[in-house]
């Protein structure tokens, strides 16, 4: 990291995301702004990308629709309170394909057209259960599919509403998941036991 990461924090909203976004994180590190904190993660390990991978293999395969999935791209969001807008990196970012949602996109660019979102916990799970599950639905974004390594678990939050989901469907590992319109057809999720 270079030495502004060792700078104290700043206080002032606007001069937070300016420090967020002038960052530079080691190589293979992604550091997002969560509900008014910085979080830098290190390389994921290769359980994860096995999930990672399954997923979008599936999506990519038995979708209703022609879908685009972006691995680790910036999204810019809404967030509760006074703080600047989140900036989260999701493990997959999922839009139909007639939308070219990704092409010319900027580094952080809005979730309009997002259809889902996919995080696989990993050293930070409360950021991705929690943190960031509210952002997604203050958002807007109509699913967001939770693989919970801890928990031996899949979890698909749908129907936002201000802070948080008003569905919740959970499948323990082994056990096939349903996925709604636009995707409609059921997750398998036995690779992930």
């Amino acid at each position: 990291m270079t030495a502004m990461a060792h700078a104290p924090m700043p206080t002032d909203e606007e001069t937070l995301l300016d420090y967020f976004l002038a960052l530079e994180t080691p190589l293979g590190f992604r550091a997002e702004l969560i509900e008014g904190e910085i979080v830098v993660t290190p390389p994921t390990d290769g359980t994860h990308e096995h999930c990672f991978s399954g997923i979008v293999s599936q999506i990519m395969r038995q979708s209703a629709v022609d879908m685009d999935v972006s691995g680790y791209k910036g999204l810019e969001m809404p967030r509760g309170g006074r703080c600047p807008k989140n900036h989260v990196i999701p493990d997959a970012t999922i839009a139909p394909r007639a939308l070219r949602l990704f092409r010319g996109a900027p580094p952080w660019m809005p979730s309009d057209g997002v259809a889902m979102v996919v995080e696989v916990t990993s050293s930070k799970p409360y950021k991705d259960r929690v943190a960031k599950r509210h952002g997604y639905a203050r958002a807007g974004i109509p699913l967001n599919l939770l693989i919970d390594r801890d928990k031996s678990a899949v979890t698909l939050f749908s129907a936002p509403e201000g802070e948080d989901y008003l569905n919740t469907h959970i499948a323990p590992f082994g056990k096939p998941l349903p996925l709604p319109a636009p995707f409609s057809f059921d997750l398998e999720t036995a690779e992930f036991l």
